[in-house]
């Protein structure tokens, strides 16, 4: 997940676990028949409000995303053969530089001298 929609939705989480436990303490202000219940439901309905809007944040922040940075189609069984020869070839490589560095070790001039 990219990190603006990471965000987005790390956000939302958090907006919609305090809409929730205040809908838990304006009921339980309701039940106790508490001054403070009438206020908590107000501010209930408008965290309702502010958490819905944070989940459309979520997915209009994931379109754009999509939209300007493309998603990557690419079936996995590809991906990993294509991760396998980059292997192999980093592998050639590695092995490739050690030929030559021991070829440098041994000496340039070593077949002349005899």
């Amino acid at each position: 997940m990219p990190d603006p929609v990471r965000a987005a939705a790390v956000r939302a989480v958090l907006i919609m676990s305090l809409t929730l436990i205040q809908a838990v303490v304006a009921f339980l202000c309701t039940l106790a028949g508490s001054w403070l219940a009438f206020p908590m439901i107000l501010s209930g309905v408008a965290s309702t409000v502010v958490a819905t809007w944070s989940v459309l944040d979520v997915w209009v922040t994931r379109q754009v995303w999509n939209q300007r940075h493309g998603v990557v189609s690419v079936p996995s069984s590809t991906a990993r053969r294509m991760r396998r020869e980059r292997r192999r070839a980093r592998a050639a490589a590695k092995a490739q530089a050690r030929r030559d560095s021991r070829i440098r070790r041994r000496g340039a001039g070593g077949l002349s001298r005899a």
